[in-house]
């Protein structure tokens, strides 16, 4: 029997939503919920790590995770490559200011992103193939528009792929049909999806604080990473994930409020 704190790894075919995704993963396990970190539109594909259940909690730890994508930007007019390179050095890498686009669900007003990297892997003519890592929340489509207005040539995206969300990569997705075809294969535990955030170890008799979502602090835990005031962490016993937490109060007096409660079992 799924115990269903699982995650699956799907690799979206173009035309599908984000959430006929989550209704096909639905169906094919059976599961209450199935849902999606960080929303795919149709004409993109790739990575979409669908939680299952109980991993749903945990979901804002993907939502704020970097990612990276592959895609092609078509230029309307022509420039060198070394020219479009200079430019993407000079404009496109480290904090950028941001415009989310019309049709975006978040309210238009400017907000800083950081691009990590944006390597142009080959040109062919006016199209432009990349990569590019990125924080969360950037919008490439944009990215690859305000390229083109600063470039003075204009620009749009031609094709678009992410290839990573956090750790995971896109070598560990399957297609639909493959997750139809053996779908206890495609489930991976959530301490193996989640092992890139940032961990609280607490003791034995704190597990009831947890359950009860009460507070723990300093004296409850065994080790931690460093984690920073407002961030989320997974409160683990034994390496196990029993809840989400957030830092309230770092430092050598640690105060981590239980915001999301794992079902387990001991």
């Amino acid at each position: 029997m799924v115990s269903f704190r699982h995650v699956v790894i799907v690799n979206k075919d173009k035309g599908l939503t984000s959430r006929e995704v989550d209704v096909a993963i639905k169906e094919i396990y059976g599961c209450k919920k199935a849902g999606h970190a960080g929303t795919l539109d149709p004409n993109t594909t790739g990575l979409l790590a669908i939680c299952l259940d109980e991993a749903t909690k945990l979901m804002p730890l993907l939502m704020g995770s970097d990612k990276e994508y592959e895609g092609i930007i078509y230029l309307h007019k022509d420039i060198s490559l070394s020219e479009l390179k200079r430019q993407i050095k000079k404009h496109f890498i480290g904090e950028i200011t941001q415009v989310p686009p019309v049709k975006s669900r978040v309210s238009r007003k400017e907000r800083k992103r950081i691009i990590y990297s944006f390597d142009i892997l080959k040109k062919d003519g006016k199209n432009i193939f990349f990569r590019t890592k990125v924080q969360a929340g950037t919008y490439i489509r944009k990215l690859a528009y305000d390229l083109g207005q600063k470039i003075k040539t204009g620009a749009h995206l031609k094709e678009l792929n992410r290839t990573h969300v956090a750790n995971i990569g896109i070598n560990q997705s399957h297609f639909l049909k493959e997750i139809k075809e053996r779908p206890y294969e495609s489930l991976i535990d959530i301490e193996n999806v989640f092992d890139f955030a940032k961990k609280i170890e607490i003791k034995n008799s704190s597990i009831k604080k947890v359950i009860h979502g009460l507070p723990i602090f300093s004296e409850d835990i065994i080790s931690s990473d460093n984690a920073e005031k407002d961030e989320y962490v997974c409160i683990k016993n034994s390496g196990k994930i029993l809840a989400l937490g957030k830092i309230i109060k770092d430092g050598k007096e640690k105060k981590i409020k239980v915001d999301r409660v794992l079902s387990f079992n001991r």
